[in-house]
């Protein structure tokens, strides 16, 4: 018999990575996963506790949809996608998730969005506006 644990960990600054780790011992595979989880952090952009833009992540057959939210919406997100935003720092998000929603996948899905992001700076200038005239 093994177990497996997965884990997120983040810094609350926009830094956030995920692990999976599988053990004969519950805490040795939590260890292990956060030891992963340490290594595999990923930076996503925000500005003012919210996503630059809209964006699909998919892995496999799971699909996050996540949406940019006005200040004091709070994060409307299922499980997965909840500890993720909380454990990076964000505070106003929408999210929707399609298609499996086995933990494992939909945590890689919401990864691949958050790979995808495009800073403020690169979303504005691909308008051809300014950063005060996208942000308001």
């Amino acid at each position: 018999m093994s177990f497996a644990a997965l884990t997120v960990v983040g810094d609350q600054k926009g830094r956030v990575g995920y692990g999976f780790g599988k053990a004969n011992d519950v805490s040795e595979a939590i260890k292990k996963s956060v030891d992963r989880a340490k290594r595999n952090l990923v930076y996503m952009p925000m500005k003012n506790g919210t996503i630059p833009h809209e964006i699909i992540g998919k892995y496999k057959s799971s699909s996050v949809l996540l949406k940019p939210a006005c200040s004091g919406t709070g994060i409307k997100a299922g499980g997965a996608v909840r500890a993720i935003m909380d454990a990076v720092g964000a505070s106003d998000v929408i999210s929707k998730s399609l298609g499996s929603s086995a933990s494992v996948n939909v945590v890689r899905a919401t990864f691949n969005a958050i790979q995808n992001l495009m800073d403020a700076k690169a979303v504005a200038a691909g308008r051809g506006k300014t950063l005060d005239e996208l942000w308001g």
